[in-house]
């Protein structure tokens, strides 16, 4: 079966643009061009992946993807003319996965899109790795506290797992963007920090105070375990 990818734009032209490209790579394609539509389709229909412009009518960019990480995992890739630093960490805070800054090259777009995608699919089948209170999921990507689900994104998924997967071990920056991100955000190691920052907010009792994913200052993250 084909994954399904909506376009949320109120560009016609890069919607067709986009659009033709997807297609052409095997993707089923959806479209909207103002947020209404757009919530509309993603309450109705199953969507693999999400390509979100900002600045829609009538319901922005950064309330949809809010909106859709209350209830879904699904990759979100921010398409966005807004190109300044605090914006695009403003946008993965919210949830989203990737970005991408207009204009952009479409054959990179979709190159996004693939990746993105294969990374939400999972490689592992039936393993738990369980440290303390958190328990991974690998088959179903799923991460529970104490028992309760918690929603996190695809990216923050990886980064908890790999964080988990050798606890004590300290992981620089450089090392989880290459481990984890297929060298996507190189030379923006703050996008890092930004999932971290998700992460904990999570799975932290004390999210200001951590105890699980701490902070190793001048070096980078671990996970830490008694055992």
């Amino acid at each position: 079966m084909k994954q399904q990818i909506l376009i949320v734009d109120d560009e016609v032209k890069i919607i067709e643009i986009v659009k033709a490209y997807l297609e052409s790579s095997g993707y089923n394609v959806l479209t909207a061009i103002n947020g209404v539509d757009a919530l509309e389709i993603l309450e109705k229909t199953h969507v693999d992946l999400l390509l979100l412009d900002l600045m829609l009518p009538y319901i922005s960019g950064e309330e949809i993807c809010l909106k859709v990480r209350e209830k879904s995992n699904m990759p979100i890739i921010m398409m966005t003319a807004k190109v300044d630093e605090t914006s695009i960490i403003d946008g993965l805070r919210m949830g989203a996965d990737d970005y991408i800054t207009k204009p952009f090259s479409p054959r990179q777009l979709v190159a996004r899109v693939d990746a993105a995608l294969r990374r939400a699919i999972p490689n592992e089948l039936n393993q738990l790795l369980t440290i303390g209170e958190i328990t991974l999921d690998l088959d179903n990507r799923t991460v529970t506290k104490n028992n309760q689900v918690i929603a996190v994104t695809p990216n923050e998924f990886k980064i908890l797992k790999l964080l988990m997967e050798r606890p004590n071990k300290v992981f620089t920056r450089e090392e989880i963007i290459d481990l984890i991100m297929d060298n996507q955000f190189a030379g923006f190691d703050r996008t890092i920090d930004t999932h971290i920052k998700n992460l904990r907010q999570k799975v932290e009792e004390d999210p200001k105070n951590p105890s699980k994913i701490l902070t190793i200052y001048g070096a980078g993250y671990r996970f830490h375990s008694e055992k």
